[in-house]
Formats: C-alpha cells, sequence, structure tokens
C-alpha cells in the first residue's frame, strides 16, 4: 500500500489518526528505521504471525477510538510463545471492549520486541507561525517529567540535527555515562534528517511522535509511532 493510498484511506474513513500500522508503513516507506507491526485479526493469526516474526513479541491493540492503549489494557509485551500471544489476544480484546464498550476493534498490531536502548523521542507539531517544527529529547516517561526537549524549525539542516541533539540536558546519558556505552548519535541526527524531508514532503500530517526510539552504540529504531493528519 502506497503512502498516498494509506492517507486518502484514512481521510475516506473520517479518520485524522492513523494506527500504528499505518503510521510505520509510511515511516518505512521514507526511510526511517521502525520496528516493523503487522496486523492481527485474531488469535490464531496473531500467534501465526508472532511465530513468522520471532519471539519474544509485543501486541497492541488497533482501534479508531482507544488512543490510550495502556489505559485500556491494549499493551502486552514480551510474550514468548503462540500459547502466550493466543492468551494475550483474546484478554486484550475483552479488556479493550469492557474500557470502551463502543469501539471499533480492527485487531492488534504485532511486532517483534526490540532489545532495549537509550530511549529517546522524536517529535513534530505544527506551530501556527512557523509551520512544521521538530522536537527531540529523551524518551519514554522521561520527556513528561523532565520536559528535557530540544525544537528546530522543518527543514533541518545537518548542523541543526547536531546542535539539536547535543541541547537537551540529557544529552550526557547519550555520551555514554557513568561507563554505559554510548548511542549513536550519527544516527540519532540522520533520523531527525529523515523525518525533517519526511515531513516537508507530507504537509498533509499535522503532529507526530517516534517514542521511544531506541538509540544503540550501533543504529537507532522507532519501536512506536503515531501520525495525525490535518483537518484540511
Amino acid at each position: 500500500m502506497t503512502s498516498a493510498t494509506i492517507i486518502d484511506t484514512a481521510r475516506q474513513q473520517g479518520r485524522t489518526v492513523l494506527n500504528e500500522i499505518e503510521a510505520k508503513q509510511l515511516l518505512a516507506a521514507a526511510g526511517i528505521p521502525v520496528v516493523e507491526a503487522r496486523l492481527a485479526r485474531n488469535a490464531g493469526e496473531a500467534a501465526k504471525i508472532a511465530a513468522e516474526i520471532g519471539f519474544p513479541v509485543a501486541i497492541k491493540i488497533v482501534s479508531p477510538q482507544i488512543t490510550h492503549k495502556t489505559d485500556a489494557g491494549g499493551v502486552k509485551l514480551g510474550l514468548g510463545s503462540a500459547d502466550d500471544v493466543r492468551a494475550a489476544f483474546d484478554e486484550m480484546i475483552a479488556l479493550a471492549k469492557r474500557a470502551v464498550p463502543d469501539a471499533q476493534i480492527e485487531g492488534v498490531a504485532v511486532q517483534r520486541m526490540a532489545e532495549p536502548g537509550i530511549e529517546v523521542i522524536v517529535g513534530m507539531t505544527t506551530d501556527a507561525q512557523f509551520g512544521p517544527v521538530l522536537m527531540f529529547g529523551l524518551g519514554g516517561v522521561l520527556v513528561e517529567v523532565l520536559k528535557d526537549v530540544a525544537f528546530r524549525v522543518v527543514p533541518l539542516t545537518p548542523r541543526d540535527a547536531q546542535t539539536m541533539v547535543r541541547d537537551i540536558q540529557g544529552f550526557p546519558l547519550l555520551e555514554g555515562y557513568r561507563g554505559q556505552a554510548p548511542a549513536d548519535l550519527g544516527a540519532i541526527e540522520s533520523l531527525l534528517m529523515g523525518v525533517s524531508s519526511f515531513v516537508e514532503q507530507h504537509p498533509e500530517i499535522a503532529e507526530l511522535d517516534l517514542n521511544p526510539v531506541f538509540a544503540y552504540p550501533k543504529g537507532a529504531v522507532a519501536v512506536d509511532a503515531r501520525i495525525v493528519l490535518s483537518t484540511s
């Protein structure tokens, strides 16, 4: 499915929020490293996909009405067998229906568990005056607690990407704090440049969140992705 088709389909269905599978397909097509997510519509299909991509896996609910997946019991991590996946699928659907009775549930997204790395966040919002603005900071819950982030207006230059990464107070964590392996700064900067180009090419995107992005000694990959389309 092409990027235009994904966006057109969402528009036709009256949706502005892409599901995680759609968002990752768009990003992967643009060369941005993401952990692939595949849609399973029933427990057997989820177990089959999990076996194909390799255990352990994570599964997440796919529903236009459920945006806060964790609150609705819509995230299960570290599933190590087909039986675990089938049981988690059934439990997840039941919890989701209980939490949001009117939700249209398409199934679950199945993805392989990524190796842990240093968690960072890459985001984009649309400013009324400046247009698309890119954000970078430490990821996971740290971004909400510390609010240690840097901003640049799109399009980024390579110099922008370099300074953006170094502007956050948590930069020493990326350099290798207290003997930990340093993150691949070049890979993070490349990812930022890729997101900047992606946003430029898709002006219909109003918001974007990659959180977390796992930064490794070699490479970086987005584990979760969220894309919101403009209403016009």
